[in-house]
């Protein structure tokens, strides 16, 4: 319906701009009054509409989606041909047995082939057709780079989406094992984990299939996490959490910084056989995050090649939807450290 309404537009558009130029025109060969004229110009051009539509519609919904479909073809180069000389013959035809003679009331009629009228015929029925096809195809590409930037964007979310995806089961792995080793001693705080845990799953689910949450949220999800872990490796762990939020409703991408706090456990306090720690440091003023974390590491080089490779992850989210910012990885022989900046007002759309 749609598509319908813009072609008579298109239609109703051009005929207004050619009934004005056959209503000068007439006004300098009929010594007619100006109502008359207008009448005659209307009726002429509507007359004349019929090869112009014929032609049109041939080129848009024959000639070119055959040529869109199996590109340029010899014989579609003649059928173009034919149905323009069927045109201007009908063009010709209309003009010389019906416009002149019975609307414009001339006597003197020119011959059907008339050089000159052939010419004229060509402009009229070039000009109408031609700017119904530059018009379709500029529509077209339009719409092409739209579909284009869909399909883009619907990557990109699916990409994001499988990346994101891929924290959840390596932190539930992680967590029940804490639930299995603390049902095995019996432990009281057994109900305590399970119900964390339960919050924890509940703001996955629902929260991160949003492209941005609260950054007072993501901090309350870490906080979460680092006190199930923190159960697990009694007094043999050393963990400091240190913030200076300037604004808690700012916006951030959800759990964008847990695979951090996970490679720390993970490949740091895990590996360890003697006292360790974890020391996170994150600072967010005027939409600037700095997010700082530390952590003791033997000295296996395997665990370096584990620990890049889980940060690949976190860094492909990062280059989907933040354009400002900058991520330091830094590895010694019993040091790991992270030191992220991000500017959170640089979010991208994806």
């Amino acid at each position: 319906m749609k598509r319908v309404s813009l072609h008579i537009i298109f239609w109703l558009v051009y005929l207004f701009q050619d009934v004005l130029l056959i209503y000068f025109l007439n006004t300098t060969r009929f010594n007619l009054s100006p109502r008359v004229d207008l009448v005659l110009a209307i009726e002429n051009c509507f007359v004349i509409l019929l090869p112009k539509l014929f032609f049109t519609y041939f080129m848009l919904y024959i000639t070119l989606d055959k040529i869109g479909k199996a590109g340029i073809q010899k014989k579609d180069i003649l059928f173009s041909i034919f149905a323009l000389a069927a045109a201007l013959f009908l063009y010709r035809g209309l003009v010389i047995y019906f416009v002149d003679p019975v609307i414009n009331g001339m006597t003197n009629i020119l011959p059907f082939f008339y050089p000159l009228g052939f010419l004229v015929a060509l402009m009229d029925i070039g000009f109408a057709s031609g700017a119904a096809i530059v018009i379709k195809q500029v529509r077209l590409q339009l719409t092409g780079k739209e579909k284009e930037k869909n399909l883009i964007k619907e990557k990109l979310e699916a990409e994001l989406k499988f990346l994101r995806n891929q924290t959840h089961p390596h932190f539930l792995f992680n967590t029940l094992n804490n639930i299995y080793a603390l049902a095995r001693k019996k432990s009281d705080e057994t109900p305590e984990v399970v119900m964390k845990l339960s919050k924890l799953l509940r703001f996955m689910l629902y929260e991160t299939s949003k492209p941005f949450i609260k950054i007072g949220d993501e901090i309350k999800m870490l906080d979460d996490y680092i006190e199930l872990e923190r159960i697990r490796y009694d007094g043999r762990l050393t963990i400091n959490f240190l913030r200076e939020i300037d604004n808690e409703s700012e916006q951030i991408s959800p759990l964008l910084l847990l695979p951090f706090v996970e490679n720390a456990f993970k490949h740091g306090a895990s590996e360890s056989r003697f006292e360790s720690y974890i020391h996170i440091d994150m600072k967010l003023e005027n939409s600037l995050l700095h997010f700082n974390i530390e952590n003791t590491k033997e000295n296996n080089p395997k665990s370096d090649v584990n620990e890049n490779i889980g940060l690949k992850n976190v860094k492909r989210q990062l280059e989907l939807m933040y354009k400002d910012y900058n991520m330091l990885v830094k590895s010694e022989l019993s040091l790991f450290k992270v030191c992220l900046t991000i500017n959170l007002k640089t979010n991208a759309e994806v």
